[in-house]
């Protein structure tokens, strides 16, 4: 079945629904945002933004497009994929947003993987114009946003499946705009995760965290899984595509970036953990 973008989105002004017209999409109280010649919406005010230029940056996007697109995280992909369209029905159409979609590689991956099953209606959004136009660029068939979390441009109890991948859940707005029964599939890093390329660019690792994290309010918990691999890296550009699509990159000192530019070949656990949360 052919994939379709996601339309029930909302007006990030006043909440009202907004309906395309042309180029744009508007709302009834006369609020118009055009569609950018890469074919994604920016839905985020001004009065919304913390920095000029929020999120990612140009070189941040491209490193992790360059990344992905070499399949290293493809297992984290299939298993996102496998999680979302399990128990979906074949018959009607599965509402889904990835919530903070980056250039959009996990997002092209599950409508890969769907191909044969249920008919998508795909929204990605990110507060990173930089990773939209890339994702835009790269798949006409979903609707891309540049939007925050904080305040999702999307209609209430319209989504049937929302992902938040090494993103920032905002599980009030996940709740707002999942349906009943709906499902939030979060990946986040597991204690091993990267830890060779850590010890290698920090003087001392942090103590892990400790103990489950609390159920968010709205939601039950409807199982977890642990992904473990062995990652082997050659070249000094791949290496340094990973640690700049980090947020490691950003917090190592001159030192510790140094060293990790200095490594032609290693090899990291990646391991992380899908939980999934069912909205009440």
């Amino acid at each position: 079945m052919p994939h379709t973008a996601f339309t029930a989105l909302a007006c990030p002004l006043d909440g009202a629904p907004l309906t395309r017209e042309g180029a744009s999409w508007r709302c009834e109280t006369g609020h118009s945002f055009d569609i950018a010649r890469q074919g994604y919406i920016h839905l985020l005010p001004v009065q919304h933004k913390r920095s000029r230029d929020p999120g990612d940056s140009k070189a941040m996007v491209a490193a992790r497009q360059r990344f992905l697109d070499a399949g290293h995280y493809r297992p984290i992909a299939d298993a996102v994929s496998q999680a979302t369209l399990a128990d979906a029905a074949p018959d009607a159409p599965l509402a889904c947003l990835d919530a903070g979609c980056g250039e959009g590689y996990y997002l092209r991956q599950l409508a890969a993987a769907a191909d044969d099953g249920p008919k998508l209606a795909l929204l990605g959004l990110d507060i990173s114009k930089w990773a939209v136009q890339a994702a835009a660029r790269q798949d006409p068939r979903a609707a891309w946003v540049v939007g925050s979390n904080a305040k999702l441009p999307v209609l209430p109890a319209t989504l049937d499946r929302v992902l938040c991948l090494f993103g920032f859940p905002v599980y009030a707005e996940f709740a707002r705009v999942l349906k009943p029964g709906g499902l939030l599939l979060q990946v986040d890093a597991g204690p091993d995760h990267l830890r060779e390329l850590r010890e290698i660019i920090y003087p001392s690792l942090k103590p892990e965290r400790s103990g489950e994290a609390p159920l968010p309010t709205g939601f039950s918990h409807a199982g977890s899984d642990t992904l473990r691999y062995p990652l082997t890296l050659t070249g000094t550009d791949t290496i340094a595509d990973l640690l700049v699509m980090t947020p490691h990159f950003y917090r190592a000192s001159a030192e510790g970036r140094a060293r990790a530019a200095a490594l032609t070949a290693v090899t990291l656990t990646v391991d992380i953990r899908l939980t999934r949360y069912r909205r009440h």
